[in-house]
């Protein structure tokens, strides 16, 4: 429940503000002491506001968490409206300051803000918020919302606040005076924004001592955030980078279509009538933020600062604190020019950054490639001189890329054996014991399954463990986790815990063997080691084998060494594998378009694709089209032995870009296919730690099929009785 106050606008206005409250009450979160309980209406535990800033982010006051960096709090948000409240486990990941020795009289000292990451991943909405340098006014009003207790009931609060001054000046310290409105506690943390631009640009702090009105920071105060010690290559070193990267690309990926009918904030940004600066529009702004925010962040501000000093005719104005990220140099451009020059400011901002020092890693090519088409894209119909002056910067940076050759890298690849997901370098293939979990299900007994478990060595000999007959597949893996153990036991070596490897029929390719938990509440066996799935009945994939005739693949290479077309079977399938590991791998999204699901091709089309394609499944688990062992079935019928996928867990509302990317960038920028399993294994540690950036690859699971080391019994796993 929520109290409602008349926004003093009327027709397409009126509309416009009641979509961006309904958008603001939706990202704006309950903090709370842990445990929560079982009541999350239950005030007890209550401590104050928050909103999402990003995915899996809140943002509130230092106050609120105790400014305790590390400290563990619980979020209560609901997913949508009329779904309920939920609660997740939180850490206070920053705090602005960061350290209060005593507290002085009127509560916590300037900025204080937190920053809280969540320990889980969770599909929500999130703010807007301001890229703008500095978001403190003068006069006008403001919009504000926050959690509070009335009648010993948690109920949301939102409102308007007059603007009657700053308070500290320059200092770090500066707030924004707020009158006209009665702040009852509990809505300290929440967000307030500029009812006009459609975008949140502070957080509320305080409450004057009368109760009436009281103070907020400004969000960009968020760039005085302490700098990791050495050089800054990823947004995962920063943690503002982090998050201000993830808002905006969630900014973006939102504008893409979908089957979500509720608006977003650029269609209401659009709808107020509000233009960053002179140049852009809601969506080519929210376009261009999230094309910067896939490319690395600055190596520092002073090279920022040295980038914005580069452009013509632009004096970038002495604001504290100085810009941090791509985001904030966009935000100082936006009063600087008219007209065209406006336009030509951002563009001439916008190659700058393209042609930043980094490494040529696959996805970062790609990002430059990316923010090279919307440059293009919003140079037409400006004069033609500036536009070739553009394409000949663009030929200019691709020729020195090409200088500097692959290997030139400027620091450490974002996905380079310095930064692969496990933490630490990425360990050596070696070839040692696999575990080897076989499950047949009984075809006249469809809910029940025989099994065997199986220690198999490099050289292609296997030792069967145990085996059991009639096993109800719900209750499979009680009785198959204490066997796993012992086989584990068997071929585990400090630091170096054995692969399983689960051999299934196509249709139970989605059994989540990963997430079979050894201990109640304990690391999941994916969290513990690699663990791959296999394919054990390719002779019983469904489609018509006849209508598979050899075709060549996609790409550059021929398809076989002789230049002649791969034949069916196992030949196509072991000539593909071969190729897949020979060389660099390159991960392909085949049922889903930028949020759009689609089908997954035929096995004409997936036999075309190119030898180093390793396909990936968004979508499994949303059955829309034909259910998904079906089409995961298609796939290794036409050959593949690697295939990545997650299980689909997200709402309708739920974007999807950063799998999208996140897949992308760990098979592109990865080691090659062969460290797959180690990676995908790391991917789902940090996962289980609650590391945010790995959040994009909950549910992920493997293929990994190797054609060399044949199933025993060619899939033939335990004689029927």
């Amino acid at each position: 429940m929520s109290e409602r106050h008349d926004w003093g606008a009327s027709g397409g206005s009126r509309a416009a503000h009641h979509a961006l409250r309904e958008l603001v009450i939706a990202a704006t979160v309950r903090i709370h002491r842990t445990p929560v309980g079982y009541d999350l209406d239950e005030p007890d535990t209550f401590l104050g506001s928050g909103f999402f800033i990003a995915p899996n982010w809140v943002l509130t006051c230092a106050h609120v968490v105790h400014g305790e960096e590390g400290g563990e709090v619980a979020v209560v948000y609901e997913s949508g409206p009329g779904e309920g409240p939920s609660a997740v486990p939180g850490r206070v990941a920053a705090t602005l300051p960061e350290h209060v020795e005593q507290r002085g009289h009127g509560g916590w000292p300037a900025p204080d803000l937190a920053l809280v990451r969540l320990r889980e991943p969770v599909g929500h909405d999130c703010v807007y918020g301001s890229e703008r340098p500095i978001a403190q006014y003068g006069e006008g009003r403001v919009f504000y919302a926050g959690w509070t207790v009335t009648g010993g009931r948690l109920q949301i609060l939102d409102g308007f606040l007059s603007v009657q001054g700053t308070i500290g000046g320059w200092s770090s310290g500066v707030q924004m005076r707020l009158g006209q409105n009665d702040l009852p506690n509990g809505v300290s943390g929440g967000p307030v924004i500029d009812p006009v631009r459609g975008e949140v640009i502070g957080v509320l702090k305080s409450r004057a001592d009368n109760g009436s009105g009281g103070t907020s920071t400004g969000i960009e105060r968020l760039r005085t955030l302490q700098v990791p010690p050495g050089a800054v290559r990823t947004e995962h070193d920063d943690v503002y980078h982090a998050v201000f990267h993830a808002h905006d690309r969630y900014h973006r990926d939102r504008q893409q279509p979908s089957e979500s009918r509720r608006p977003t904030w650029a269609d209401l940004q659009g709808e107020l009538g509000a233009r960053p600066g002179r140049a852009l529009d809601p969506d080519r702004r929210g376009e261009l933020l999230g094309r910067l925010a896939e490319l690395p962040p600055p190596d520092t501000t002073r090279a920022l600062l040295d980038l914005l000093d580069s452009l013509p005719n632009f004096q970038a104005p002495s604001l504290s604190p100085a810009p941090r990220g791509w985001r904030d140099g966009l935000g100082l451009l936006y009063e600087s020019a008219d007209g065209d020059g406006a336009l030509k400011l951002v563009l001439d901002y916008a190659m700058l950054v393209m042609a930043a020092e980094r490494s040529a890693t696959p996805s970062n090519l790609k990002a430059e490639q990316s923010l090279w088409d919307w440059v293009k894209h919003s140079s037409t119909g400006l004069d033609p001189g500036y536009r070739s002056r553009l394409a000949r910067q663009r030929a200019q940076h691709l020729g020195q890329r090409r200088l500097r050759g692959p290997d030139d890298s400027c620091g450490t690849s974002e996905g380079g054996e310095h930064d692969w997901p496990g933490g630490g370098p990425a360990p050596a293939a070696e070839a040692g014991p696999t575990v080897l979990l076989e499950v047949l299900p009984r075809g006249w007994e469809p809910d029940r399954c025989d099994w065997s478990i199986s220690v198999a060595r490099a050289d292609g000999e296997v030792t069967r463990l145990y085996e059991a007959e009639r096993t109800p597949l719900d209750d499979l893996p009680t009785h198959v986790l204490a066997p796993l153990a012992e086989a584990f036991r068997r071929c585990d070596e400090p630091g170096r815990p054995v692969a399983l490897h689960a051999a299934l029929p196509h249709r139970l390719l989605g059994l989540a063997v990963d997430e079979w938990e050894p201990r109640p509440g304990g690391p999941p066996l994916g969290a513990q080691r690699p663990v791959v799935l296999r394919c054990s009945d390719r002779e019983q994939l469904p489609g018509d084998e006849s209508s598979w005739p050899p075709g060549p693949y996609r790409g550059a290479d021929p398809p076989g060494p002789s230049g002649e077309p791969a034949v069916d079977g196992d030949e196509e399938r072991l000539d593909r594998w071969n190729r897949l590991h020979a060389r660099d791998a390159q991960a392909e999204v085949l049922d889903c378009d930028d949020g759009v699901r689609e089908p997954v091709p035929p096995v004409v089309e997936l036999r075309g694709l190119a030898p180093r394609t390793v396909p990936v499944l968004c979508r499994f688990g949303d059955r829309r089209y034909d259910d998904d062992s079906a089409a995961l079935g298609r796939i290794v019928g036409a050959g593949f032995g690697v295939v990545l996928w997650r299980r689909w867990r997200s709402q309708p509302d739920a974007v999807c870009g950063e799998f999208h990317r996140g897949a992308k960038k760990a098979v592109d920028d990865g080691d090659g296919a062969a460290r797959l399993p180690d990676l995908v294994h790391g991917l789902r540690m940090k996962v289980r730690e609650g590391l945010t950036e790995a959040f994009w690859a909950d549910g992920i699971a493997l293929l990994y099929d190797d054609p060399r080391q044949p199933l025993p019994g060619t899939g033939d796993l335990l004689e029927a009785p």
